[in-house]
């Protein structure tokens, strides 16, 4: 391997593993250079690491996790909130032994996940011994086709039935987090089931109650009954939602089976969602705003073309996204005070961390304690009620665990006084993951970018969904190149064994 290229993994993997002098040691550098897979993009000569094409990889059981050392535990995370998580275990656990390393998304950047496919292969040089995805990827570690390198719970000493029966964890999460040998290979820390968030003003306005009993029983459930709302809405000049993006999780979690089976699938309610964004456009039932934007903003203050009744999300985008851009602090202040959480018209979830750990963690006892006190841990030191009430990130939060969110009581003040806990409850039991597949996240997209093509009357139905599939098997082929650059490196000029 040339020099040019050891000193790219090295600045790529944040200057190394070895030499730790701290306790935790938290690698998140401002900005890092990511090796550029692809070979028609790359600009320079990358010979990768010796020995770890795929099937090298693959094979290599003997290949161990972590940094140089016994005692270190290397942690990669998408998230700055893990590096939290992990500083309050060490702080609790003062005679834990292992130094623990810690490197976030922000050594990778936006390419986050083919990183970590990258590093739990051995391509890059480390294994690390627990990593954690987001919800929209995790199945491709869970049961796709990275899904052998994940040793299950109940091999790092987790009583796994036990526990996750006794913390309540909802089913949604265990359906995407077990392998397809049935086994438990992940869990995540919070509840992102999803509700719909509306508000009070409007509903007393067209029902004459802001009641969230009643208003589910308005909008939901099913879909006919939300596009009956939208209509009473419009007639008193109100739009249902800012979007048809706004609709798109309830749509795709509701699907009863994966993208792929025997080839591409879209699931018959998947492709309805075609047909209700085009009837939301058509009829003027939204703003047309694409979320995460600024006009998608503005409707949460009420400074849209129209004023906006409700959001889909769960409870991080009340407390993260719709208070911050409420325009107020306090009730009375913008439309601070004025929302309020009801069911959603069909279940669904959104965003959470998952934490894993690799087969060849050298560590499995330890790396178990670290994930069964992040996950299961129920008591009033483990991570689930310190999530819950505010330890850990300053503000409360909604725990994977429902036994905990039973105890705690969160009346909000965002939300009218209502309870946020209590609330968010119900929707963990409509939600569900078991049709989720590894492509989730990219096909998604591409299907959103085609149902709003085909709702702003740019394309037909037909066309649409040629494109689509079109889009699809480009991507297909782009994954295929990037593997093949290190299973062939004869062929594509890739890491040479």
């Amino acid at each position: 391997m040339n020099m040019v290229a050891r000193l790219l993994i090295a600045v790529f993997l944040c200057l190394g593993l070895t030499g730790c002098s701290s306790v935790i040691n938290v690698k998140e550098p401002s900005h890092s250079p990511s090796p550029t897979l692809t070979p028609q993009e790359s600009t320079y000569s990358f010979d990768g690491p010796e020995g770890n094409s795929m099937e090298n990889s693959r094979n290599n059981d003997e290949k161990n996790s972590g940094a140089e050392g016994e005692n270190v535990i290397t942690v990669y995370c998408d998230s700055g909130e893990v590096v939290k998580f992990i500083k309050k275990f060490q702080e609790l656990h003062p005679d834990f032994e292992y130094e623990i390393e810690i490197y976030t998304e922000y050594a990778f950047g936006d390419e986050y996940p083919e990183r970590v496919h990258d590093l739990i292969n051995g391509r890059l040089g480390v294994i690390p011994d627990i990593y954690s995805v987001i919800t929209e990827d995790i199945c491709r570690f869970t049961k796709g086709s990275d899904y052998h390198y994940a040793v299950p719970f109940e091999e790092l000493g987790i009583d796994a039935e036990k526990l996750v029966k006794e913390a309540e964890i909802p089913q949604y999460m265990i359906d995407v987090c077990t392998n397809p040998e049935g086994k438990l290979v992940a869990l995540g820390y919070q509840n992102t089931a999803g509700a719909f968030i509306y508000r009070r003003s409007i509903a007393k306005k067209v029902w004459g109650t802001d009641d969230p009993e009643v208003i589910s029983g308005k909008i939901g459930p099913g879909w006919d009954k939300f596009m009956n709302a939208a209509d009473k809405l419009k007639a008193k000049g109100y739009v249902i939602c800012s979007g048809i993006y706004d609709l798109w999780k309830p749509f795709e979690m509701n699907a009863e089976q994966g993208w792929f089976k025997d080839g591409l699938v879209i699931d018959p309610t998947r492709e309805e969602f075609l047909d209700y964004a085009r009837e939301m456009v058509e009829k003027g039932y939204t703003n047309n705003t694409i979320w995460w934007t600024n006009e998608w903003y503005a409707d949460m203050k009420g400074e849209g073309e129209r004023e906006v009744f409700g959001f889909f999300g769960p409870y991080w985008l009340v407390s993260y996204v719709i208070a911050g851009n409420s325009g107020g602090d306090n009730p009375g202040e913008g439309t601070y005070g004025d929302w309020a959480v009801c069911d959603p018209p069909a279940g669904f979830f959104w965003g959470n961390t998952m934490f894993l750990a690799h087969r060849n963690t050298r560590h499995k006892e330890a790396v178990g304690e670290i994930i069964r006190w992040l996950t299961l841990d129920t008591s009033e030191t483990g991570a689930q009620y310190l999530w819950a009430t505010g330890e850990i990130s300053g503000s409360m939060e909604i725990p994977s665990s429902v036994m905990v969110s039973k105890k705690l009581e969160y009346k909000y003040d965002f939300l009218g006084g209502q309870d946020m806990l209590e609330a968010y409850l119900p929707a963990t039991q409509y939600a569900h993951g078991d049709s989720q597949s590894e492509y989730d996240s990219w096909i998604g997209y591409l299907w959103q970018n085609e149902a709003m093509e085909y709702a702003q009357g740019n394309k037909t139905r037909e066309q649409a969904i040629t494109d689509f599939k079109v889009r699809v098997d480009e991507h297909l082929k782009y994954l295929a190149k990037m593997e093949a650059y290190w299973d062939k490196p004869e062929e594509t000029g890739g890491p040479s064994n």
